[in-house]
């Protein structure tokens, strides 16, 4: 029997345990771009064997137990050719208890389409049965949705014509698919004209990541393998341009306890040791990255991506929208923009969106990160936010019963959502502006609000803070100079945290949390390198000498110079200005900087790094590479 290609330059290693030590455990590795692309390739695949060598020998665990093996391991010893015998029985054995919803349903996919002429006919028909007897539940979330379809087209084209009494869903194979088709090809046309509602997420990039892979290889149809194949390229090319070495920094739709303070601590930076080789990976290769192991070896990166993410000797700033997760009650729009500002300079960057209720429970709005030679247990990260807490925020984008809001998704994988001194979450009663590397974060909180104060984090990695007489706080975290003004009086708390999404415990790490407890509040932070200055009082002297002045009654307000020159009049509710002229969002583009551009609705994506450029267009299903 004819072997699919992207086994058979895995066949060879059938056998073989891996006796190096993972890259998770090892030393960080070099920033410095490979520019040779026979070695970066080789690179590439070094890393992708790693992943299946240790999942083969059964993770951490290090077990050849086949009761033992969860489903991440036994793709990997299907595709290295590893005792099918027992990964079959297995397979049996997990088919006994099926699981619901997208979390099960990839996985599944993943074995049957793998294991086709590999696995015993018994497991094949195994997972059959339960896609059968099994209700899965949609989910409801858009990567929920994208796995659920993903998998349930890859399934109906595996069975095809076969009848709806033979499927969970009562529908027929045809009906299924021309489902699951409807919304993958909707969900793209979505993301390509107005942008995604779960964009720059610190852990959900495989969600997205590991389906679209499924379908570029797995998919019967070409023009479904062309869409996914440039998603991926789509997803991996905004990864590139808001990193740094590797590591995810500025806005996210949403992210975690642990992500948004060391922000290394992501699915992100998995993705960018594998595509990109200049970070470490997180832990067990992410658990979820076992599962783009499989066809890593299919996905060629394209140069330009490559260099974006790695190569860092201009600064540039990157404006794009996004859209908001979908607004079900107190709303006139579904989906309402948001606009989002990167700066990415060799030693930090600054991101932030315009702030206001993004995501109910998870996002984070912006920050300044720095940049560490190992980014692992660090938390190279400054910001500030309204704790906001409430049943209506989440009856927004839920459609729950509201009675067992809010106690109730503190038990749910979301510890922290009505901690008051929480670090995640945004506001409808914060509005921020950035103007490169200066952040002005305006927060008018109503009377009434469970907790009306907010909270600024300061990271246990920051040297020489200081408490100036002028109402300034000056520190440096890395090579990066920092000055955090807060417009009203504070107190300082230590940071506690939750070591994990279920856990009840709290953990002192390290860093406190400066605490403002006034309605009417304001953050202003402004970030230079250490290069720009002789010395951090040099550093002081500048940041004091800038022109500000503000005021909080009847609302917050501020007029600077920053330090680039630049003149900022904000109040909140109003438009910002710089030098006189008022930011006019509605003529962002998609995609606008020197290397992503894109028109709201064109379905076209321009990648441009230096004279390599390449074109993904969705209304044509081409991909376009030129050298100018």
């Amino acid at each position: 029997m004819k072997r699919p290609l992207y086994l058979l330059p895995l066949l060879a290693l059938a056998g073989l345990r891996l006796a190096a030590q993972p890259s998770f455990e090892g030393p960080a590795p070099s920033t410095v771009p490979e520019i040779d692309e026979d070695r970066r390739r080789a690179a590439y695949v070094r890393r992708v064997d790693e992943m299946l060598g240790w999942a083969a020998a059964g993770g951490k665990a290090r077990t050849d137990d086949p009761a033992k093996l969860d489903l991440a391991m036994i793709a990997a010893k299907i595709v290295r050719g590893e005792d099918l015998p027992g990964c079959s029985q297995r397979v049996i054995e997990l088919m006994r208890e099926p699981g619901t919803g997208p979390f099960w349903m990839f996985p599944t996919v993943c074995i049957a389409y793998l294991g086709r002429d590999r696995l015993a006919p018994e497991a094949l028909a195994s997972i059959r049965t339960a896609w059968k007897t099994t209700r899965q539940q949609r989910g409801d979330t858009e990567n929920h949705f994208v796995m659920y379809y993903a998998s349930l087209y890859l399934m109906a084209e595996l069975y095809p014509d076969e009848s709806a009494e033979t499927w969970y869903s009562g529908r027929s194979s045809a009906e299924n698919f021309a489902e699951a088709s409807a919304f993958l090809i909707k969900w793209i046309e979505t993301n390509t004209t107005v942008g995604q509602g779960e964009f720059n997420t610190s852990n959900y990039i495989g969600e997205y990541a590991i389906p679209l892979s499924f379908l570029a290889n797995w998919s019967k149809d070409p023009a479904m393998r062309q869409r996914a194949s440039m998603m991926l390229d789509w997803l991996f090319a905004e990864l590139a341009t808001s990193s740094l070495n590797g590591v995810l920094r500025g806005p996210h739709s949403r992210t975690d306890e642990g992500a948004v303070i060391e922000r290394w601590q992501a699915m992100t930076s998995f993705f960018s040791w594998l595509l990109f080789g200049n970070t470490p990976p997180t832990a067990g290769y992410s658990g979820w990255g076992l599962y783009f192991a499989p066809l890593a070896k299919s996905y060629h990166l394209p140069e330009v991506t490559y260099r974006i993410a790695t190569d860092r000797r201009g600064d540039f700033i990157q404006r794009d929208r996004a859209r908001v997760r979908r607004l079900w009650r107190y709303s006139d729009e579904l989906s309402p923009p948001v606009y989002k500002t990167n700066y990415l300079r060799h030693d930090y960057g600054v991101g932030s969106t315009t702030g206001g209720l993004i995501d109910p429970i998870q996002s984070h709005v912006w920050d300044v990160t720095w940049a560490e030679s190992d980014p692992r247990g660090k938390h190279p990260t400054m910001f500030s936010l309204h704790p906001h807490s409430s049943s209506r925020a989440m009856q927004s984008s839920f459609t729950a019963y509201p009675e067992p809001w809010i106690k109730g998704v503190t038990f749910e994988g979301k510890p922290s959502y009505d901690s008051p001194d929480k670090l995640m979450g945004s506001s409808p009663y914060e509005q921020v502006f950035q103007d490169l590397d200066t952040v002005i974060a305006l927060y008018a909180i109503a009377p009434g609000e469970r907790f009306p104060h907010i909270n600024g984090f300061f990271s246990k990695d920051l040297i020489n803070v200081t408490e100036d007489d002028s109402g300034w706080i000056f520190a440096q975290g890395g090579r990066a100079y920092l000055a955090y003004r807060p417009l009203a009086g504070y107190h300082w708390i230590p940071y506690l945290h939750y070591k994990s999404g279920w856990a009840k415990e709290r953990l002192d790490l390290g860093g406190r949390v400066l605490t403002s407890p006034h309605l009417n509040n304001g953050t202003i932070v402004q970030a230079a390198s250490v290069d720009e200055f002789t010395d951090f009082a040099a550093f002081q002297r500048a940041i004091r000498a800038l022109p500000l002045a503000f005021k909080l009654e009847p609302l917050p307000a501020v007029e600077m110079t920053t330090l680039r020159g630049n003149k900022i009049s904000f109040t909140f509710g109003t438009v910002p200005q710089v030098n006189g002229r008022a930011v006019d969002y509605r003529a962002w583009k998609l995609f606008e900087g020197p290397h992503l551009n894109a028109e709201v609705g064109g379905r076209k994506l321009t990648i441009t790094h230096g004279r390599l450029e390449r074109v993904l267009d969705f209304n044509t299903l081409s991909v376009t590479n030129r050298v100018k």
